[in-house]
C-alpha cells in the first residue's frame, strides 16, 4: 500500500487493528512468550502459536515492507511503522523472524536472481524454513576474508570443503548461506556466496554448549559436499561485496534499535521492566522513590541511555527510507545496542540480590532463572557479528574518514 499521507495511514492503522483483533489467538494475549521462546530455541510452533505464524505469513507482515508478488507484506515504511505500533498494543509477537528475515533475505532481494527469489523469498516469508550462516571460521573470525573453506569448480556444480564455527542454529537450519574461497591466489576477490542445503550429504552440524545452558551455535563441517551451481548468488568471486551488506544488515538486527515489530534479542532479560523489578525487589523509601540511592542513580543513567538508543535507531531507520538500507551506521548502533543490553542485564540481576544467582530450583522463578542466563549469554553481543573493536575500524574509516589501520570485516 502506497504511503499518501495521515488520512491514509489512520484509515490503514484501522485496517491492521481489525485484522489483528481478528486473527491475533486470544490465548497467546495473556502470555505470548510460547511464540518467542519456541522460536528462540527452535521447538516447533504448535496450537494457537502455529496458527498465529500460519496467519502471519500467509498476510505477509511478518516481513511488511517486501514485496508483495513474493509474499511480502508490500507496506510502506510508515504503515509498516503503525502495524507494529498494532501488534505492541495487543502484545503480538512477530512469529516470522531469524536469519533469512534479518539478514538473508534483504541481501537476496537486492543481489538475487529472479529464478533465487521466487525459489527463497516466499518460504522465507512464511517462516516455512531456517537460515544459518556460514562465514567465521577457527582461523577467519575477525579478519573474515582469510576464510579457507573451499569451493571447486566441478563443471555442473561445486564441491564444498572446510569448516565454519559459530555457525547459529546450524543444527536446525534448512539452509546455509556461505562464504567460500574459489580463487586461492586473491583474498577478498577469491571469495563467493553459495546456498547450501544442510541436508546435502557430507554436511554436519555440531552443537557448542554455552555457559548459560543453551547451545545456539555449531561448528558445521562440509565434507565435498555438491553445490549446484545455480546456488551461486552474485558474480563468481564477488561474495566479498554480498557479505559487507549482509553483515550491516546483520549489525542492525543484532543492535535492536528502530525494530518495527516487538522481537527477541540474544541476552533478553524476560519479565518485567527494570523500574518495576527494582519497586518490587529492592522496594520504594517513604517518599516513594527506589530505596537505594546509588542503585537509582545507575537505573535511571541506563534508561536515559537505553531511550536515546532506541531514538536514534529510529531516526538512522527513517534516514534510509529510499531503500538505500542500513549503512556503516549500523556499526555504531551495533556497539551501542550490545552495550545497553549488557548494562541491562547486569542491573536485573543486582536487582533480583540473591534470586537472581540461580540456575534452576523450586526457590527460583523462571524469571529470575532467565534473568542469569540471559545476562551470561548478553556478554557475547559485543563479539557476535563483529567485535566491538572491528565496528570501531569500521566507523573510524567508513564514517570519519580516518587511515585504515588493520583491514576490517
Amino acid at each position: 500500500m502506497a504511503d499518501f499521507g495521515g488520512t491514509d495511514l489512520e484509515a490503514f492503522r484501522t485496517q491492521a487493528r481489525e485484522w489483528l483483533e481478528a486473527n491475533f489467538p486470544a490465548s497467546l494475549r495473556r502470555d505470548a512468550s510460547a511464540v518467542t521462546e519456541a522460536e528462540a530455541s527452535g521447538a516447533q510452533l504448535e496450537g494457537d502459536a502455529a496458527l498465529w505464524k500460519q496467519r502471519m505469513g500467509a498476510k505477509g507482515w511478518g516481513t511488511p515492507t517486501w514485496p508483495a508478488n513474493l509474499g511480502g507484506g508490500g507496506l510502506s515504511r510508515a504503515e509498516a511503522k503503525v502495524l507494529g505500533e498494532e501488534m505492541a498494543r495487543i502484545g503480538a509477537p512477530n512469529p516470522i523472524g531469524g536469519m533469512g528475515v534479518i539478514m538473508f533475505g534483504p541481501t537476496l532481494l537486492e543481489y538475487g536472481n529472479e529464478d533465487q527469489l521466487k525459489r527463497h523469498i516466499p518460504p522465507i516469508v512464511k517462516g516455512e524454513l531456517r537460515w544459518c550462516q556460514g562465514f567465521s571460521e577457527p582461523g577467519a573470525g575477525s579478519d573474515l576474508a582469510s576464510l579457507q573453506t573451499k569451493a571447486v569448480d566441478m563443471g555442473d556444480h561445486y564441491l564444498v570443503s572446510g569448516s565454519k564455527i559459530w555457525t547459529s542454529g546450524a543444527h536446525l537450519a534448512d539452509w546455509c548461506f556461505c562464504l567460500v574461497r574459489t580463487d586461492q591466489s586473491k583474498k577478498h576477490e577469491g571469495i563467493s556466496f553459495l546456498l547450501i542445503d544442510m541436508k546435502s550429504p557430507g554436511v554436519e552440524a555440531r552443537p557448542i554448549l554455552l555457559i548459560n545452558g543453551t547451545t545456539p551455535f555449531c561448528e558445521t563441517f562440509f565434507t565435498d559436499v555438491k553445490v549446484p551451481k545455480e546456488n551461486l548468488m552474485g558474480p563468481l568471486n564477488g561474495g566479498w561485496t554480498l557479505a559487507k551488506r549482509l553483515l550491516q544488515h546483520e549489525r542492525q538486527g543484532i543492535s535492536g534499535a528502530g525494530q518495527l515489530t516487538p522481537g527477541a534479542q540474544a541476552g533478553a532479560v524476560p519479565g518485567p521492566g527494570l523500574t518495576e523489578l527494582a519497586r518490587d525487589y529492592v522496594g520504594l523509601d517513604p517518599d516513594g522513590a527506589l530505596a537505594d540511592a546509588d542503585l537509582r542513580t545507575r537505573l535511571t543513567r541506563h534508561l536515559m541511555e537505553a531511550q536515546a538508543f532506541q531514538l536514534t535507531g529510529q531516526r538512522a531507520a527513517a534516514e534510509t527510507r529510499s531503500n538505500s538500507g542500513p549503512s556503516a551506521v549500523s556499526s555504531v548502533l551495533k556497539n551501542v545496542g550490545s552495550q545497553v543490553r549488557q548494562e541491562k542485564a547486569e542491573l536485573a540481576v543486582e536487582i533480583l540480590g540473591a534470586q537472581g544467582l540461580g540456575w534452576d530450583g523450586e526457590a527460583f522463578s523462571r524469571d529470575e532463572v532467565g534473568t542469569m542466563r540471559a545476562m551470561l549469554r548478553s556478554k557475547s553481543g559485543t563479539i557476535a557479528g563483529g567485535s566491538q573493536e572491528i565496528q570501531n575500524n569500521i566507523i573510524s574509516k567508513r564514517i570519519l574518514g580516518l587511515p585504515e589501520a588493520t583491514q576490517a570485516r
